[in-house]
């Protein structure tokens, strides 16, 4: 008899310890519904302290750890700039730090110093006009967990299907909820110095080889065109033929069109690359401003595809705040 009651005890504490976890679990966000929309944003313009790291995102958790140690009463905050599912893990870039103020407010003296005495940079981020835009409750450090991994996915979705240039992706821990924010317009104004000198780089890399095979292929174009030219000479007194084949097709028209484009531009984007003013103007057709945009306007384009962000870090990489 004592058997069956021992065995009935066991039984009682393991189903109470399942029904706790499994409340811990709903508490954190588990059934929470992912509502993705496009409007005007939850922040203003901010300054914030931040480190700029290129890597696996699972060393953002250690930053955010960083910054909460500095001061734990200030929100975190994450910029999240590439495609952890098409881009290697050690060539993902990101910034992760804490709000030091928000809209009209300045950032103290003292902060700054602070942040600055342990490596952190001061930066500024504008308020950003119309944004994709989702939230999730921040109630436990699961809740972090949960977040990327069903966030993420709704904006991408959101995003893939009405053909919008939206990033990068920034995450805001303000009081007790996450703030998924991804800017649809000026997006260059959320790039930390460091990623826009990566970015120069980048560009500059780029342009150098696409001039080195623009040589190797007018080379290869004036070998095979010389004889040709050699007889249309040989049987007209007009060489103005002869002359036109031997002029090279102007090959800077590449570059130029790429000059042209956004310093940011995302039309490498796993997404699309189409800008916000392009969706708004496809939208309204009459001239007015964003705020007519609706969550449910998207604007087709024939654009490129590329691997910059659309796609949240694996939440088991990220680690707690």
């Amino acid at each position: 008899m004592s058997d069956w009651v021992l065995l009935g005890l066991i039984a009682a504490l393991v189903t109470l310890l399942l029904l706790t976890i499994f409340g811990f679990v709903v508490y954190s966000g588990l059934f929470t519904e992912v509502v993705v929309s496009a409007g005007s944003p939850p922040v203003g313009n901010i300054t914030l302290a931040y480190k700029f790291r290129v890597g696996p995102y699972g060393e953002s958790g250690q930053l955010f750890t960083d910054g909460c140690s500095i001061s734990s009463k200030l929100y975190s905050i994450g910029v999240y700039y590439d495609n952890p599912h098409t881009v290697s893990p050690e060539k993902c870039r990101f910034a992760i730090g804490r709000i030091l103020s928000e809209g009209d407010a300045k950032p103290s003296e003292e902060q700054i110093k602070r942040f600055q005495k342990y490596g952190f940079k001061i930066f500024s981020f504008p308020a950003p006009s119309h944004v994709v835009m989702a939230s999730f409750p921040f109630t436990t450090p699961l809740s972090i967990h949960l977040a990327v991994n069903r966030v993420h996915p709704a904006l991408d979705t959101y995003i893939k299907e009405r053909k919008l240039c939206a990033h990068p992706r920034i995450e805001i821990y303000k009081e007790d909820r996450i703030y998924f924010v991804c800017p649809l317009a000026r997006q260059g104004d959320f790039y930390v110095p460091e990623m826009k000198e990566l970015e120069r780089r980048s560009r500059a890399a780029a342009a150098e080889a696409e001039d080195a095979q623009t040589d190797i292929t007018g080379a290869d174009t004036m070998s095979d065109t010389s004889s040709i030219s050699i007889e249309a000479t040989t049987d007209s007194r007009d060489t103005s033929v002869a002359t036109s084949i031997l002029l090279p097709f102007p090959a800077s028209r590449g570059r130029e069109e790429a000059d042209n484009r956004s310093e940011h531009s995302y039309s490498e984007s796993g997404a699309s690359g189409s800008s916000f003013e392009e969706l708004d103007l496809a939208g309204t057709g009459d001239g007015e401003g964003a705020p007519g945009l609706l969550p449910d306007v998207g604007y087709v384009g024939n654009q490129e595809v590329t691997d910059k962000w659309t796609k949240e870090p694996i939440a088991a990489e990220r680690g707690e705040e």
